[in-house]
């Protein structure tokens, strides 16, 4: 079961984060094709959102494809978005180590994702030049 959870001040709409959310544990294979999502009650509980909002997000996941709402019965994923690669467990775990390095050497977490996006996106463009 996913829990999700809203950063308010991302300036994201709430809709997008549970999107988002669902569709990071589809490309993680932490849901998997028969598996429930949340109900829409449950969802505003959990975030004390609009149920229009998660009605919203679970709609644009629909439309893609990646779930499926059964009246009566809940909404349920289709479709993945791909396995994770075979090696997963140590690309997660040298993550985290650089993750304890950054923030032993006092760097706070929006710098870390700040150095993370820029990495990413100046390897990506050398990727293309390459």
């Amino acid at each position: 079961m996913i829990n999700f959870r809203l950063e308010l001040r991302s300036g994201v709409p709430p809709y997008r984060q549970i999107v988002d959310q669902v569709k990071h544990a589809l490309r993680l294979r932490l849901l998997e094709v028969g598996d429930q999502l949340p109900t829409v009650k449950d969802v505003v509980g959990m975030l004390a959102v609009n149920p229009n909002t998660v009605l919203k997000a679970y709609r644009e996941l629909e439309l893609e494809g990646l779930v499926e709402g059964r009246p009566g019965v809940g909404t349920f994923v289709v479709r993945t978005l791909g396995a994770p690669p075979t090696d997963y467990l140590r690309i997660r775990h040298g993550l985290e180590r650089l993750l304890r390095d950054a923030r032993a050497a006092g760097l706070d977490e929006e710098a870390i994702a700040s150095l993370f996006t820029t990495t990413l996106r100046d390897t990506a463009a050398a990727r293309e030049v390459a």
